[in-house]
């Protein structure tokens, strides 16, 4: 059971399609230590980050590549050091013969994505790209603006969220208007860091991973309400989905698998 790298890469990019990421970001094949693309892959580990817990996995469960959300290789590299945390995972993923795959805002963009799947938190309604990215998709682009089929008491979509992202414990900054009662009609998502994406949203209320304090408090004093919930939170419940989706499309010929030790490095205390 394997495909040849050339195929499972077919695969990813019809999943997320690379011309769909930011022009900031670095995304596809990062590391190839084998440069032969006809090479069999049979065993694929989804991760949020790359880090030596998760590494040491992939090399328990004798992984043929890692598709790791956040680029491994992401500020350029003038180094590679074994006493450097983030050069080091790039120097054992080539010494183990591990490709490392990055889908980031691709996968954001895409339809069926994170960002939909972060949409789905908060009900049924309306949904669509905050800023679209191509003229011929109208379900590609950055975030996403939820109109809400039934309006909603932000306490409820509270804990809708909650449940959907399987968090005890979320950041809450409520508008004045919603503290008196008004519901929320509509919401602004994006995953992870979702400050300049969000900026020029227009919605009742916005969730994200993570802003800055004082967009926080601009946008609260405008009367939009804003759920933060840790930036990896926001994005680490699609990966068995997209396990799934690959698998599907592998039609049995290969394995994917969510990694078990990859975790937020917040934790409520």
């Amino acid at each position: 059971m394997a495909l040849v790298l050339a195929r499972l890469l077919e695969l990813l990019e019809n999943i997320a399609p690379l011309r769909y990421a930011e022009s900031w970001d670095k995304v596809g094949l990062l590391v190839d230590p084998n440069g032969n693309p006809a090479l069999g892959v049979g065993r694929v580990l989804c991760t949020i980050d790359l880090t030596d817990a998760v590494l040491a996995e992939a090399s328990e469960r004798r992984v043929d590549l890692v598709v790791a959300y956040h680029p491994p290789l992401f500020k350029p590299l003038e180094r590679l050091r074994q006493s450097v945390p983030e050069e080091r995972v790039i120097l054992q993923a080539v010494r183990a013969g591990l490709a490392l795959y990055s889908p980031h805002t691709a996968l954001d963009a895409a339809a069926g994505g994170v960002n939909d799947w972060l949409a789905s938190a908060v009900g049924s309604g309306r949904v669509e790209p905050l800023s679209r990215i191509t003229p011929d998709d109208p379900h590609v682009g950055l975030g996403r603006r939820v109109e809400l089929a039934e309006p909603l008491a932000v306490d409820a979509l509270v804990q809708r969220i909650k449940a959907h992202l399987q968090l005890p414990y979320v950041q809450l900054a409520q508008s004045e208007r919603h503290a008196s009662g008004e519901p929320v009609r509509s919401v602004a998502v994006c995953a992870g860091a979702g400050g300049s994406v969000l900026a020029t949203a227009t919605a009742d209320l916005l969730l994200t991973g993570e802003m800055r304090h004082h967009d926080v408090r601009e946008r609260v004093a405008r009367g939009a309400s804003v759920v933060l919930c840790g930036h990896s939170n926001t994005e680490r419940g699609y990966l068995p989905i997209l396990a799934r989706r690959l698998e599907d499309l592998a039609r049995g010929e290969l394995e994917v698998r969510v990694a078990r030790r990859d975790r937020d490095p917040l934790s409520t205390v």
